[in-house]
């Protein structure tokens, strides 16, 4: 299937706040004959979602993997701020500001909230070898960071498994950003969740690029990526089949994109010769023909 990208190709980094915070220029990830990942562009913005689409074996997490610093790229170029980087471990991510927030939230469900939202990265008090955990103190600052993101619950001593999958990814949310995140990667925050609780999750990704991180969404729901998305990248088969600004493209466009449009017309073409079915004389083959009708001039 041709690929299908829109606009030109993506310009070099301009100095100041309009240079991308990261980006991937025709990066590619092979592990040894099998290529994940190829010429895939996406840049990451400041105060601004790019959600990142694609069917299971797209190439999503490699991408992810690439950019959170957990595997090295083998083709094309990474940068961060414009400086070519080439991560060997998640802490140099981190230490670059880059954070990757994944399904299993890296969380203890016995610990509490505040010991969760510090996990691994405990304030401590008093002279060594006397040193201790400062429990008040992380507890007001969880509390704070909490509150600034929208989020408030009644009691920080709950252990975080009795909380919702939403509010357990909200936390994982504040966390990245307490701890200097400028780019969050979400991996498909929304999946295991329900309407309401995915709701929840949408309104904190909207806030975290609305206090000016560059938000990654990965996701294979095109209606949640619509909601808050200001870019979308699909991926199909380790390449970039579309990249486009939210006013370059609508919700249905999307999703004939995310659900492999051309895939579906040609086994539509295919169950109807087999059935013996005129294809002209179904409304979804009317309507999927319809934009392939060649002009008087002979574009499509």
């Amino acid at each position: 299937m041709t690929g299908t990208t829109r606009g030109a190709a993506l310009p070099d980094p301009a100095p100041g706040g309009d240079r991308p915070l990261a980006e991937l220029r025709k990066a590619g990830k092979s592990y040894g004959a099998t290529r994940a990942l190829h010429g895939v562009d996406l840049a990451v913005h400041p105060g601004r979602v790019t959600c990142v689409l694609g069917d299971n074996g797209a190439g999503k997490s490699t991408l992810i993997k690439i950019i959170s610093g957990l595997h090295q790229h083998t083709e094309g170029e990474f940068l961060v701020d414009g400086e070519p980087v080439r991560f060997t471990t998640p802490r140099e991510a981190l230490d670059r500001g880059i954070a990757a927030v994944y399904q299993d939230l890296a969380t203890v469900p016995l610990m509490p909230v505040w010991r969760n939202f510090f996990l691994g990265s405990e304030l401590t008090r008093g002279p060594w070898p006397l040193r201790r955990l400062d429990i008040a103190r992380m507890k007001k600052t969880a509390d704070e960071e909490l509150r600034t993101m929208g989020i408030v619950l009644d009691d920080l001593e709950q252990p975080v498994g009795t909380l919702s999958g939403g509010q357990r990814q909200c936390v994982a949310i504040a966390r990245a950003v307490h701890f200097g995140a400028r780019v969050l990667i979400l991996d498909e925050p929304t999946a295991a969740l329900g309407v309401k609780q995915s709701g929840v999750v949408l309104k904190y990704i909207a806030a975290a690029r609305d206090r000016g991180l560059g938000v990654v969404f990965i996701t294979h729901n095109p209606h949640h990526a619509y909601l808050v998305g200001d870019h979308f990248s699909v991926l199909r088969l380790g390449t970039l089949e579309l990249s486009a600004d939210r006013g370059e493209i609508g919700l249905e466009e999307l999703t004939d994109h995310m659900a492999g449009g051309a895939e579906l017309t040609a086994l539509e073409h295919e169950l109807a010769q087999a059935r013996g079915v005129d294809v002209a004389e179904l409304p979804e083959g009317r309507d999927r023909q319809a934009p392939v009708t060649a002009s008087p001039e002979g574009n499509p």
